[in-house]
């Protein structure tokens, strides 16, 4: 397995680096950021058309976190948004950790990761 996009970022004054790969037909991703990084959770999806009946492609989700760990968020958002715009199984992993994080710098962990996750998927197309 080759990593084949990587994008590295900066939000919240930290950095934030995703990884995804083919493993065959799905797609591997790995976030990693902040003061620590780490893995805190892991998020397996399977696509299927969205429960809205417009005939877009959703995802189903599977998650563990390790306890504490409040990752789920983050990985889950770019694990459905991959495999919902690529219709195809998804699993990412990571966390992103930074001591006494504010409100505001979560909201903006959050809109960086939905560039970057844009960016991924069009790299991945």
């Amino acid at each position: 397995m080759e990593w084949i996009v990587r994008e590295c970022v900066d939000a919240a004054g930290c950095p934030l680096e995703i990884s995804a790969a083919f493993v065959g037909a799905d797609v591997l991703v790995c976030l990693q950021g902040g003061d620590q990084p780490h893995i805190g959770c892991v998020v397996q999806t399977e696509p299927r058309e969205s429960l809205t009946g417009n005939g877009s492609v959703s995802a189903t989700s599977s998650v563990l976190n390790y306890p504490g760990h409040k990752d789920e968020v983050i990985c889950r958002y770019v694990a459905e948004k991959v495999s919902g715009e690529l219709n195809r199984r998804v699993v990412c992993t990571g966390g992103f950790h930074k001591d006494r994080i504010t409100a505001e710098e979560i909201r903006e962990v959050q809109i960086v990761l939905e560039t970057v996750t844009e960016k991924i998927v069009g790299q991945l197309r």
